[in-house]
């Protein structure tokens, strides 16, 4: 019985602290680039709001940040891209606009695209 639990239980201990302690040390770099692209994304709807005349500062910062979180998320592991990221950011930027009630899906859509392209500039 001994020999049982040692060959099946001290492995599964040992894989499980191992993926434990990775997972803790990569959080805090994730986090980091998670929380620095939706600040890149909200200031980009801004600005982006801005020129394309759209008068709501918070509903511009609240899609920007959304096509932050979203282009963050899909580069996860991957390669960074340039159409994907602007892509990305649009659809993020136009799900955003419908959720906040703006009747503006083009802006919606050019202020997500826009927080794409600088955070792929950025993290270049």
């Amino acid at each position: 019985m001994n020999n049982i639990l040692k060959r099946t239980l001290l492995p599964s201990l040992v894989a499980t602290s191992l993926v434990g302690v990775n997972t803790v040390s990569i959080q805090p770099a994730s986090a980091d680039d998670l929380l620095r692209d939706i600040g890149v994304g909200a200031a980009t709807g801004v600005v982006t709001g801005v020129i394309t005349n759209d008068s709501s500062t918070l509903t511009n910062a609240v899609n920007g940040a959304a096509a932050g979180a979203a282009v963050n998320r899909v580069n996860r592991g991957r390669r960074r891209n340039l159409g994907r990221n602007v892509g990305v950011g649009a659809a993020a930027g136009t799900v955003s606009g419908v959720i906040t009630n703006r009747k503006r899906p083009v802006s919606n859509a050019i202020n997500g695209a826009a927080a794409g392209a600088v955070i792929h500039i950025l993290n270049k």
